[in-house]
């Protein structure tokens, strides 16, 4: 009866290796010089280290048309200049447009216990 042992591959496959079928078995490892070994080892870290690259390279052009596929022909549209309605009375620089996080400055008013309205900007019409 042959052992199965699972191993992890990249993107959540697992892959079952049969153990019998591998031409290495411990004990021809352990038999094995200092010097063979560390010939394997490099073998070994080549091979994988081409796998790897080979598995960017898949993983990269899987990127690339997954970018395009998504970005083609979509431009954002624009948005007219938004007009400031809320100004600090201390220092009439400071807007805010009414989107988007309120401004510090506005938020301390407001935690005094100052009304939104008392900090529209008055427009002539």
């Amino acid at each position: 009866m042959s052992q199965i042992k699972q191993h992890w591959k990249p993107r959540c496959c697992v892959i079952a290796v049969d153990l019998d079928e591998i031409d290495m078995d411990t004990n021809k490892l352990e038999e094995m010089s200092a010097e063979e070994l560390w010939t394997l080892h490099e073998e070994v870290a080549s091979l994988l280290s081409s796998k790897i690259v080979a598995e960017k390279a898949k993983l990269d052009e899987r990127h690339r048309k997954i970018s395009g596929i998504s970005n083609v022909g979509q431009k954002r549209r624009p948005y007219p200049k938004v007009l400031p309605k809320y100004h600090n009375p201390k220092n009439p620089n400071e807007t805010w447009s009414g989107r988007g996080k309120q401004p510090r400055w506005l938020t301390a008013q407001l935690g005094s216990g100052k009304k939104l309205t008392q900090f529209l900007i008055r427009r002539s019409a």
